[in-house]
């Protein structure tokens, strides 16, 4: 067997440099966009239900695409697809700015997309490819903390150039981001490519694509619209028995598009779940708290979004450090505590009320903060350390749709809890919705949501602990490089 290609790691931090501003790009794109759908409402003359698919059809290409582009790195070469997708995003951001029509602007959006999947599955893959091993934990808490800086400064961005220019700047300050993105990893990224010819699954990438796509359509309308429809549950019983086709395909191919034998390693299963679960329970209370923030206590928009950026500051803050000491002390014992923190933090808004004041909702709102970023590299980092290297695109590719479905179950599965208990508070149906119903029913249900929260984070720490006592049982294995 040809032994594997030496790997040079003296330019890592061009690497990070070059990868971390396609992070940064796609994660900012992600969250600005939020902020002008009001703005787009009134320029298209139309209404939320069609504009929220700018939103929607850049969600559905990212989460479906992300496993198939995974696969094909890893038989071409990372360096090539991620390029490409720079160049992509960048023509996608032109062309949604200038949409004359809503129609236009989410075709536009899904080229775009398309460009960001590129970018979101592989990032992972190249920066722990351009770092050694001992630094791995340190560089996926570098990646963490582009991640959250994204996040913050998104909506702010945003407010302000739609205030001082218009909506369609929004896209086009993609532009000069993304060419010096191209020309940074055109130059700085090395161009490892797999030896031997291989082959794509078509069928197994059709009907995972299919499966995603109906599960997660079915998962979205059953938010907006209810899940006690007939047509929600098509969709997601069809979304299922495509991801079952998927995997008979997948153990009767010769190279397939997901190899089974990853998920033999019992440490990286563990690893994706419990990252799973982690992005339900933030997903989930994330999109209840502006509600709680600015319908119940009353808050003013400027107020609720400095109140929304503490998780993903304390993100920011916490993943280097945890990452680095990760390196020293292990991943699996801080990806622990991050969990434990996490849970914590969710018990403790349970206690949420009417009468919280600002520090009331930091205090509690903190631990979930920290406790993610606590764990968010380690867990990373353990991930992305199980994989061989002819498999470092397909598993980030995983880690990365672990974290986009964990938000949309998350979003779908505590939303309707929320609702559901809220209706069942109240005592009758709500026809205006959730959010018209009396404070005391929605406060009620929304503790009873963060309960169910943590105890989804109890059940996660369960897993990790159980891991832990799984690997020190264990003599430690060299990581396999091909």
């Amino acid at each position: 067997m040809t032994p594997p290609r030496q790997i040079d790691y003296r330019h890592k931090w061009r690497v990070m440099m070059a990868v971390g501003s396609g992070v940064f790009l796609a994660t900012v794109d992600g969250s600005i966009i939020n902020v002008s759908l009001p703005t787009l409402v009134r320029a298209f003359h139309t209404n939320f239900s069609v504009v929220q698919w700018v939103v929607l059809a850049y969600l559905l290409i990212i989460t479906t695409s992300m496993l198939s582009i995974g696969r094909l790195a890893d038989m071409v070469g990372k360096k090539t697809i991620y390029l490409l997708g720079f160049i992509i995003f960048t023509l996608g951001s032109v062309l949604c700015g200038t949409a004359q029509s809503v129609q236009w602007l989410i075709g536009c959006r899904v080229i775009q997309a398309c460009g960001a999947a590129m970018i979101m599955a592989l990032g992972a893959a190249i920066v722990t490819e351009a770092f050694p091993p001992r630094e791995r934990g340190k560089a996926m808490g570098i990646i963490g903390t582009i991640v959250s800086m994204g996040i913050v400064l998104g909506p702010a961005l945003g407010g302000l150039i739609i205030e001082t220019l218009s909506w369609r700047w929004i896209f086009y300050v993609n532009l000069p981001a993304g060419i010096m993105g191209t020309l940074m990893v055109a130059r700085n990224v090395p161009d490892y490519r797999p030896r031997g010819r291989q082959q794509f699954d078509y069928r197994g990438a059709a009907a995972l694509f299919g499966s995603l796509f109906l599960i997660m359509m079915g998962l979205t309308m059953g938010q907006q619209r209810g899940f006690n429809l007939p047509w929600v549950w098509w969709l997601l019983g069809l979304g299922l028995l495509l991801l079952v086709l998927f995997i008979l395909i997948e153990q009767r191919v010769a190279q397939p598009m997901i190899d089974p034998g990853i998920f033999k390693n019992s440490l990286l299963s563990v690893s994706l779940a419990t990252g799973f679960i982690s992005f339900i329970g933030l997903g989930g209370t994330g999109i209840l708290i502006p509600f709680y923030l600015e319908n119940i206590l009353q808050f003013k928009p400027i107020h609720v979004g400095l109140l929304m950026g503490i998780v993903p500051v304390m993100l920011g803050i916490c993943a280097p450090i945890s990452g680095s000491l990760s390196d020293r002390v292990g991943t699996r014992p801080l990806a622990i505590l991050g969990l434990a923190v996490m849970c914590l933090g969710y018990l403790a808004a349970s206690t949420f009320s009417a009468d919280t004041g600002s520090w009331g909702y930091v205090i509690r709102i903190f631990a979930v903060g920290t406790g993610i970023g606590i764990f968010i590299s380690p867990n990373n980092s353990s991930i992305m350390g199980t994989a061989r290297r002819r498999h470092l695109g397909i598993v980030s590719g995983l880690m990365a749709e672990t974290r986009t479905m964990g938000q949309i179950v998350g979003v779908s599965l505590l939303g309707a809890i929320w609702a559901g208990r809220t209706a069942y508070h109240a005592g009758t149906h709500l026809a205006g919705g959730a959010t018209l119903a009396p404070v005391p029913a929605q406060i009620s249900a929304l503790n009873e949501t963060f309960r169910v929260a943590a105890f989804l984070l109890g059940s996660a720490l369960a897993m990790g602990v159980w891991a832990l006592f799984k690997e020190s049982r264990q003599p430690p294995t060299p990581r396999q490089a091909s």
